[in-house]
């Protein structure tokens, strides 16, 4: 679970420092930055497996448009910055197990990690320009002060059950002033191993295994796990072999393998899972009676199949995009097994606007229940949109929505726009930090019709807490308060 997020110098993130709950709304116009966000994300999980420039070239635009790595970095007007840095805080798993199936288990779970890449640049051949690396640590967050960390509002017992460890003085990993990496050894005695940070051709956390550094190998696992979901409609359409992955890809392939994965590990019954995401599907589309899948033996294939109320079965490929995209949500939310940050683009896509709230119901619950112990039932999985859509922003609350704004930044290098993530007054963001820029009601307005809207049910999901009022809700609540004296 990614709680935090600091950023310098990447694309239009000049200087961005964010704090995320369970379920976070990112609103903003088209073009004004919003992906960006999810493309850091993006990088930083894909430095846990990849090179360094080859995790670059990953990020999107970058491949299509220049081979050059310096256009992932701030450009001040005339030059871009020389360095790009992020700081992350997160919440790992306990356990996990490394690339030869060895398990590591972590000596605690609320860990930061701090990366700083530079670019050597070659003027003649601006294609050869490569990212070095310049500064990486990982280091725990202690438990006494693990509440001060985490600003969105959870119980003691999901806290208690989440951040786990002993104490420790040394960091996992650490950058010494000679520019030398450290990975310090974990749980046992011994000499940390050295690296010539310069000479890295990828990072050191990108290396670990649950031998010599169980805890750094829980960070990587966490960080992997991070991903932005692009459901694109051939790949939720397509059939899968019996010897597909058993969880869905970024691009919505293997639903079918995964929900019959999901099916043999039920124990109750065959048709459990089924009506669990025939009901979710119920929500979005009438008389939907049944998900199930269809086995062709002679093929080998397995197939997407729902069940009307008149008994017909239709095939994933009859089914429309918005449809089929809630459907994969949906399989996702019954799978233990995926865990982590799910970075999802407008979610409203393909959706009626009278059943956003339901998308919306769909994706909290997706996400981890901060008030109840984490647990197969409850797994550290984390849900964070964007959007430009007013008919989406309007039914979110006050404590899921951030407000991506532009600025200009002005310097001696010349004037360039980059973009800040601004939450909402009397939310848990401004509660813990009052000189914070919050979004202006009259932008969050423009979002918003002022034509009547029908507003959600009010009642709150099963074992939820009480849901807080809506945008749309809020502002109505204000203007039928009156106005308060004014003093001489």
């Amino acid at each position: 679970m990614l709680t935090r997020l600091n950023v310098r110098g990447f694309k239009n993130l000049q200087d961005i420092d964010v704090r995320f709950g369970p379920f976070t709304c990112i609103a903003g116009a088209n073009g004004v930055g919003k992906s960006n966000l999810f493309d850091a994300i993006v990088f930083l999980s894909s430095l846990t497996s990849r090179s360094l420039n080859e995790a670059a070239m990953e990020v999107r635009d970058s491949r299509s448009r220049t081979t050059d790595i310096r256009s992932l970095f701030f450009n001040h007007g005339k030059s871009p910055e020389r360095r790009m840095r992020f700081e992350a805080e997160m919440v790992v798993p306990q356990s996990a197990v490394d690339e030869l199936g060895q398990l590591a288990q972590a000596t605690t779970t609320f860990l930061k990690y701090c990366l700083e890449l530079a670019y050597i640049e070659d003027s003649d051949h601006p294609q050869r320009t490569k990212l070095h690396l310049k500064h990486e640590e990982l280091t725990h967050v202690k438990l006494t002060s693990a509440a001060d960390h985490l600003w969105f509002p959870h119980d003691q017992v999901w806290r208690e059950s989440a951040i786990t460890g002993s104490r420790r003085g040394a960091p996992y990993i650490s950058t010494m002033a000679n520019d030398q990496v450290r990975l310090h050894q974990d749980g046992k005695s011994g000499q940390p191993r050295s690296f010539q940070a310069n000479t890295l051709p990828r990072t050191v956390l990108s290396s670990v295994n649950a031998q010599e550094s169980p805890t750094a190998l829980l960070a990587k696992r966490e960080m992997e796990s991070w991903r932005l979901l692009q459901l694109e409609p051939s790949a939720l359409r397509s059939p899968d072999p019996y010897n597909s992955p058993v969880h869905i890809g970024i691009d919505g392939s293997h639903c079918p393998a995964t929900l019959f994965h999901l099916m043999s590990q039920e124990g109750e019954s065959l048709r459990a899972v089924n009506a669990k995401i025939g009901n979710r599907l119920a929500e979005l589309v009438d008389g939907v009676r049944e998900v199930a899948i269809d086995q062709d033996s002679k093929r080998e294939l397995l197939t997407l199949m729902l069940t009307d109320k008149d008994g017909k079965r239709h095939a994933a490929r009859a089914l429309s995009d918005g449809t089929l995209r809630f459907l994969a949500l949906s399989i996702l939310e019954q799978d233990p097994d995926a865990r982590g940050v799910i970075c999802l683009e407008e979610p409203e896509n393909g959706i009626h606007p009278a059943r956003i709230p339901v998308m919306l119901r769909l994706l909290r619950e997706l996400s981890l229940d901060p008030t109840e112990p984490v647990g197969v039932d409850n797994p550290l999985r984390q849900v964070i949109v964007n959007t430009h859509s007013p008919k989406f922003v309007e039914h979110v609350t006050q404590d899921e929505l951030l407000i991506a704004e532009p600025y200009c930044v002005v310097d001696s290098d010349g004037s360039t726009t980059a973009v800040r993530f601004a939450p909402m007054s009397r939310s848990w963001w401004h509660q813990h930090d009052h000189e914070v820029n919050t979004g202006r009601r009259g932008d969050i307005e423009k979002y918003l019709n002022e034509e009547p809207i029908e507003l959600p049910s009010a009642e709150p999901p099963s074992g939820r807490v009480s849901r807080p009022l809506t945008i749309r809700e809020a502002f109505e609540r204000q203007r039928q308060l009156p106005f308060e004296k004014s003093t001489p």
